[in-house]
């Protein structure tokens, strides 16, 4: 049975590296998984004056779509030492109402992003600690802080290092098998 993962990409910009890094991850993904990039872009700042009979259209179809997924992949810059304010938008938007949260009890991965060497490091604690009070089963090993990205992708968004491939691939086997193991609650 193929599970659907849903992929949140802490960065906006269309041409990002993390974006691309989504792609390759994709790409990349045993047949067991089909993985789907779902936009947060769109999201409205969450405020709890919105959300009582008539919560924004955007909140309501991104809470029906996050509630059927199987799995959760999060794929991030750093931002400020932390993840993005639109990833942690679209975490506060899925939490609630309170006790009617989509991220709960959903299999998770987090894959950090950076140009830098660090490879967004506080990006993937901080967003390793929400996903924990989100009771995301959040996948420990391996951690991916993708460092020096820009020396790993081409102009089009393709990975050049062969080395890089087999590490995101071993990567997505590990996290495909960490679903099977820790399946999402049945959905009502």
């Amino acid at each position: 049975m193929t599970q659907s993962v849903g992929v949140f990409v802490g960065s906006l910009r269309r041409g990002s590296y993390t974006r691309q890094v989504a792609h390759v991850l994709a790409e990349l993904a045993p047949s067991s998984l089909s993985l789907e990039i779902i936009e947060i872009g769109q999201l409205p700042l969450y405020n709890p004056d919105l959300d009582g009979d008539d919560p924004p259209a955007a909140w309501t179809a991104f809470r029906s779509r996050v509630k059927a997924l199987d799995a959760l992949l999060f794929v991030t810059p750093e931002y400020n030492r932390s993840i993005p304010a639109p990833l942690k938008n679209a975490l506060d938007v899925g939490s609630r109402p309170s006790k009617k949260s989509v991220w709960d009890g959903k299999p998770g991965a987090v894959v950090s992003v950076s140009p830098g060497a660090v490879g967004g490091f506080g990006a993937h604690h901080h967003l390793r600690q929400v996903l924990a009070h989100l009771n995301v089963s959040t996948l420990a090993q391996p951690e991916i802080y993708l460092g020096g990205v820009a020396d790993l992708l081409d102009e089009s968004g393709a990975l050049v290092k062969d080395s890089t491939r087999a590490f995101l691939t071993k990567f997505l086997v590990t996290f495909a098998a960490w679903i099977e193991r820790n399946p999402a609650p049945a959905r009502s």
